[in-house]
C-alpha cells in the first residue's frame, strides 16, 4: 500500500475545515497509509516586508525539508506549478506508486514555499489558477487526491 504524507505549515482553526479534512483522511485510509504533519507557522509582523517574508519562507522550508521523506516522491503546491485533470493525477499517483513506496505532498503557509523546498520537489503542482487560502487547500487536496485513488480503482465516486 502506497504511503502518502501530507506536510503542511499551520493548523486548521475553523472547525467545519478540521470536520471535512478529517473526512477525507478517513476516506484515503482505503486505498493508502496517510499520514499528516503539521509544522508551526513563523509569525510575522502585520505589514512585513519582503526580507521577512523570505526569513520566514527559510525558515518553515527547513522544517518542511526536514519533514519530508528521502526516498518519497515529492509534490509541491504553488501557483507556478503544473495543472493536472483529476483523471492525470491518478494517473501520476499509479506511475508513483510503481516507483516510489511514498509520496508526500507539501502546502506552504500563505506566502508559498521557500525556493529550496520547490527545488526539492519533483512536481510543483498548481490546484488552479484561482487564489485559495492555504487552509482551504489543504481540504482540495485531500479531496483530489481521493477522487484520484477511486479513479485508479476504478469506484462510482468519480462520474
Amino acid at each position: 500500500m502506497l504511503n502518502v504524507k501530507l506536510i503542511t505549515i499551520g493548523t486548521l482553526k475553523e472547525s467545519y475545515l478540521r470536520e471535512a479534512a478529517e473526512e477525507y483522511k478517513k476516506r484515503l485510509g482505503a486505498y493508502c497509509k496517510f499520514t499528516e504533519v503539521n509544522l508551526s507557522e513563523v509569525k510575522l509582523s502585520d505589514k512585513p516586508s519582503g526580507k521577512e517574508i523570505d526569513a520566514a519562507l527559510e525558515a518553515e522550508g527547513k522544517q518542511i525539508l526536514a519533514a519530508m521523506s528521502p526516498r518519497a516522491y515529492k509534490i509541491a503546491l504553488c501557483v507556478e506549478g503544473k495543472q493536472l485533470s483529476s483523471e492525470q493525477l491518478a494517473q501520476k499517483i499509479e506511475q508513483i506508486s510503481q516507483t516510489h513506496g511514498e509520496i508526500c505532498l507539501v502546502i506552504g503557509s500563505s506566502f508559498g514555499l521557500a525556493p529550496s523546498v520547490k527545488s526539492a520537489c519533483d512536481l510543483r503542482l498548481s490546484v488552479s489558477a484561482l487564489t485559495f487560502p492555504h487552509q482551504l487547500m489543504r481540504v482540495i487536496l485531500l479531496e483530489a487526491t481521493y477522487r484520484a485513488f477511486t479513479i485508479i480503482k476504478g469506484t462510482p465516486y468519480h462520474k
